[in-house]
């Protein structure tokens, strides 16, 4: 039960950092509704759980993926691209027109695909993600040496708290909304688009001057 409860713990505090996924989840419940917020988050979640599968399945062969030197570069680009793409179409995009955003009630505009793979891409290229997956894995398994069928009650603590901290944070953002005058929410999207576009610019930083980092 230990290890549940750490799960739990860790998952907590990956709720509360501050990156791309929580700026998307936030703005497109804001604007489109718990439905839509939720299948970006739907999204998120099977990216995490094919990372678990992966790293829970083949952690060595994993780890020796992560000294190549290339990967890092790589994701870092790809995640770059992604996010200047949802960044600037928060921005350059028209917006939702004014009567719809008076309606105290969201109306989603984008399809569920649409919203599911943004949500998806933007987690599984993000260097963090993969590395964060890979960390835990190696945790377990190298340092711990922790036998499948306990880390399975580490991974449901952790992978549970994440599906109940992004559904609470949808369901906020629904709320939010009640609040937020139409300007209000253009601000927002505004505020969450440069906030994707610093993330990417940073991705490209990160990955073509390494240096940087340390």
């Amino acid at each position: 039960m230990e290890l549940f409860w750490n799960g739990i713990k860790l998952g907590l505090a990956l709720s509360v950092l501050t990156g791309p996924i929580i700026f998307t989840l936030l703005q497109t419940s804001i604007e489109q509704g718990f439905r839509a917020g939720l299948t970006v988050a739907a999204g998120i979640w099977l990216s995490d759980l094919l990372f678990v599968a992966v790293t829970f399945l083949g952690v060595s062969y994993v780890a020796e993926l992560a000294q190549w030197d290339g990967l890092e570069f790589w994701l870092g680009v790809a995640g770059g691209i992604i996010l200047l793409v949802v960044g600037g179409s928060m921005l350059l995009l028209k917006p939702p027109p004014m009567e719809r955003l008076e309606q105290p009630k969201a109306v989603r505009h984008s399809s569920l695909l649409s919203l599911w793979t943004t949500g998806f891409l933007i987690n599984t290229v993000n260097p963090f993600t993969f590395f964060f997956w890979l960390g835990v894995s190696a945790t377990l398994f190298t340092k711990q040496s922790l036998k499948p069928e306990q880390a399975e009650l580490f991974y449901c603590g952790l992978f549970g708290t994440i599906i109940f901290t992004d559904t609470a944070k949808v369901g906020m953002a629904k709320y939010i909304r009640r609040w937020l005058k139409p300007q209000k929410i253009i601000l927002m999207r505004k505020i969450a688009g440069a906030a994707l576009l610093l993330i990417g610019v940073g991705l490209f930083v990160r990955a073509f001057y390494p240096e940087i980092q340390n």
